[in-house]
């Protein structure tokens, strides 16, 4: 397995992932938000990355990090905001994988922590996360604002 950041040419690879990463929260996004995003990822002053998991030369998953400031501490937080593994590449370690790649990339970063979310749900990723990192015990509020 190659873990590595997603170039520009990668867009047909990570299209799929992203779709079905939105479908599997019964979510979607315009495409205008999805070319934004994807080139937000490619702009370096934009605190945003993406990175693929890449067996035998295929997109097997894909993980995007934002790096933001904290009040809590100096330095910033990396959230990992969007993890999927392509169905045919499941149960081969891919977001175990990421997840470490991101622990390396976010200490890289100087971030003194990393987080993400799941639905509750989703207890087959909960399996996973609940070996490489410890739930934190907050529940999230939201409130959907106009655009």
């Amino acid at each position: 397995m190659e873990i590595r950041a997603l170039t520009a040419e990668d867009r047909p690879a990570w299209e799929p992932l992203w779709q079905g990463y939105l479908t599997f929260y019964k979510a979607s996004v315009p495409e205008e938000t999805t070319a934004l995003t994807w080139a937000r990822f490619h702009d370096p002053a934009e605190p945003m990355s993406a990175y693929g998991a890449f067996i035998d030369g295929r997109l097997a998953g894909i993980v995007h990090l934002i790096l933001h400031r904290s009040t809590w501490t100096p330095g910033p937080y990396c959230y990992l905001q969007d993890l999927f593994t392509a169905e045919w590449a499941r149960r081969r370690g891919v977001a175990r994988a990421l997840i470490e790649w991101s622990y390396q990339e976010a200490t890289r970063w100087g971030a003194s922590r990393i987080y993400w979310l799941t639905h509750e749900s989703n207890v087959e990723a909960q399996a996973v996360y609940d070996q490489v990192a410890s739930r934190s015990g907050f529940i999230q509020y939201r409130k959907m604002l106009p655009a």
